[in-house]
């Protein structure tokens, strides 16, 4: 059965690894130093629950309803447009330490409430959990599939808890004005690509729906 948990944590971290709304947000909180191991803990506990439904059928829901999945998607479209937006508005801002010194200043249900919209409101987080881990992991059978679930949990455990860690420990290095700089405006562009991705996959989806 080893071999299935090792297919599920490959495959887990092939999906986790590229950068987006999560792993932006728990990079800029271990950065700060502000309830980074809550932000990890929280996102490993959401893919938890995602990486469940997705593998033990809540595919299926997602896939009968194309009115679901084009709710997701445009709303992830102007989640995704709003992030970018604020990343790349600190980047260019004239005094980039006055907004940091700000985001330092939020409260822990602030930083609940953003970590949820960056992982519930991402609809890439519903096609990788539900449409390619639960395509893959829905056919196996009981036991084989409790162990695929296992390992793609474990991937989303350690990337988020290396980062958050990580990203705290370089945080001297990262949180100078010129890092900042760079890192908001690479969030900024990413989540802006992103967002124009979806976008184009939403209009094909309407079409769809219409013709």
């Amino acid at each position: 059965m080893l071999s299935y948990y090792f297919q599920g944590l490959m495959l887990g971290a092939a999906l986790i690894l590229p950068l987006g709304p999560q792993n932006a947000f728990v990079m800029n909180q271990g950065i700060r130093r502000q309830y980074h191991i809550m932000t990890a803990a929280l996102c490993t506990l959401s893919d938890v629950l995602l990486i469940c439904a997705g593998i033990f059928g809540g595919s299926a829901l997602l896939m009968q309803s194309p009115w679901l999945m084009a709710l997701v998607t445009w709303g992830g479209v102007v989640f995704l447009l709003w992030y970018g937006f604020g990343a790349l508005k600190t980047a260019f801002g004239s005094n980039i330490e006055l907004a940091t010194a700000e985001a330092l200043r939020q409260g822990r249900w602030r930083i609940v409430a953003t970590m949820l919209a960056v992982t519930w409101l991402n609809p890439h987080v519903y096609l990788d959990t539900f449409v390619v881990l639960g395509s893959l992991g829905g056919q196996l059978d009981a036991e084989p599939k409790r162990w695929f679930a296992l390992g793609t949990v474990s991937a989303s455990f350690l990337w988020f808890f290396s980062l958050a860690l990580l990203a705290a420990w370089l945080a001297p290095r990262l949180r100078t004005a010129q890092a900042q700089r760079v890192i908001n405006t690479l969030v900024g562009v990413v989540m802006w690509f992103i967002a124009f991705q979806l976008a184009r996959e939403g209009v094909r989806h309407m079409q769809g729906l219409f013709s």
